[in-house]
């Protein structure tokens, strides 16, 4: 105790405010404010002066606890037209300030300090908690003040909105995401007709405009689990995805009404359903999920062969790991490397002359029409070189996600 006060002792040699003082012993007790701890210390040390320092003749911050009320009315100000349930206070405070704070508790010695910094996003926040009626969130806060004291600014960070779905695709024309030509990068060229883009349409854009729309964002981005090949339908029981909207100013949203309407504008072509609120944390887990999927791949030999190969193919791949060398439609925009899948299962569905159609569950990330006509031979084993006759796939669906039930 004697060591503190003789540290108090030494920093009242200073003009300083209660928030000033107070912030020197921060660590000390918990219960009080700054200001309160200050009051305190400096009734306790002997010859101090009775009263603060005046607000402009703090030798540390110069009055600027005195603005605490003027930064609060510029963030709500700020935050009008923003709907949000929690927030938090980030400040910048005048360098020289700073410096001259870190310096002062290296000549009185004291070291159970508080920055300046962050006691003024905490007094800010607290008047903002009144006035708004909101709460201060460490961890994943909806609203963000910057507060620069320098210049009396308020720069808002706002959180983006996440919105979970499934979604079914029944067009074998359509990407998952807009697809930006490589080419001209959006401006519009030869390659792309113009457009920008290769295909006019996507799964984002029936999806992400209308969620943009009804929380009123600047941007939308489309996050999925895996993405199926654009000639490939998406059945059963949907892809998981999560569109992200950035810089909302709503997020109390209907969303029955919003998924009506993608349906209803999709035209059959998409269909969405379980929409509900997300999050960054669970946008996460979707694009990084290793979940299995369930295809329907109908496939064409090339010549006639013997029917009975198919249970080979059957015995061979069936619980069977495979390796895949990247494939060589991608390989140009993908990582040529080898990968180790294991075909979970495999069944023949039907079977009319040449043509086969299987059902195949397999490991996230599997390829399934290499798994099919092998690929000049860079997945092994496949279905075409077992039954020694090569093939062509000419229809693919993907009829489960294994992200239920398993």
């Amino acid at each position: 105790m004697s060591d503190r006060l003789e540290i108090a002792g030494r920093a009242l040699q200073r003009p300083l405010c209660n928030h000033c003082l107070g912030r020197l012993f921060a660590s000390v007790s918990r219960g009080l404010s700054n200001d309160q701890r200050g009051a305190i210390i400096r009734s306790s040390v002997a010859d101090a002066p009775v009263s603060q320092a005046s607000a402009a003749g703090c030798y540390i911050c110069k009055g600027l606890f005195d603005e605490v009320q003027k930064f609060a009315d510029l963030s709500v100000k700020a935050s009008g037209g923003f709907e949000f349930n929690t927030f938090l206070v980030g400040t910048k405070i005048d360098a020289e300030l700073i410096e001259r704070e870190e310096a002062f508790w290296t000549e009185t010695g004291a070291k159970e300090t508080e920055s300046i910094k962050s006691e003024m996003n905490r007094e800010i926040g607290k008047v903002l908690e009144k006035r708004l009626g909101k709460i201060v969130d460490f961890a994943n806060p909806e609203l963000v003040f910057l507060t620069d004291t320098r210049f009396d600014q308020i720069v808002l960070d706002v959180a983006p909105l996440f919105v979970y779905g499934r979604y079914r695709k029944f067009s074998r024309e359509l990407p998952q995401t807009r697809w930006i030509c490589r080419e001209c990068r959006g401006k519009g060229c030869p390659h792309c007709g113009g457009k920008g883009r290769m295909y006019e349409m996507s799964v984002q854009d029936y999806t992400g405009p209308i969620v943009m729309r009804h929380a009123e964002g600047t941007e939308d981005f489309f996050h999925g689990m895996g993405r199926e090949d654009i000639d490939a339908r998406m059945l059963g029981n949907g892809r998981p995805f999560v569109v992200e909207v950035r810089k909302p100013r709503k997020r109390a949203i209907d969303l029955e009404a919003m998924q009506r309407e993608i349906n209803q504008g999709a035209k059959g072509i998409v269909e969405v359903e379980g929409l509900r609120m997300s999050t960054r944390a669970e946008m996460r887990a979707i694009k990084e999920s290793t979940h299995s999927k369930s295809y329907r791949v109908s496939v064409r030999f090339q010549a006639d062969f013997d029917h009975g190969k198919l249970n080979e193919v059957v015995t061979s791949l069936a619980g069977k790991p495979i390796s895949q060398q990247t494939p060589n439609r991608v390989v140009h925009r993908r990582a040529d490397l080898e990968r180790v899948r294991t075909v979970r299962r495999l069944e023949v569905e039907s079977v009319k002359g040449r043509e086969v159609v299987f059902i195949v569950e397999a490991d996230s990330g599997t390829y399934i029409k290499e798994l099919m006509h092998g690929d000049d031979g860079r997945t092994q084993p496949n279905v075409a070189g077992i039954v020694g006759v090569p093939c062509e796939v000419l229809e693919l669906d993907v009829i489960a996600i294994g992200d239920k039930g398993e």
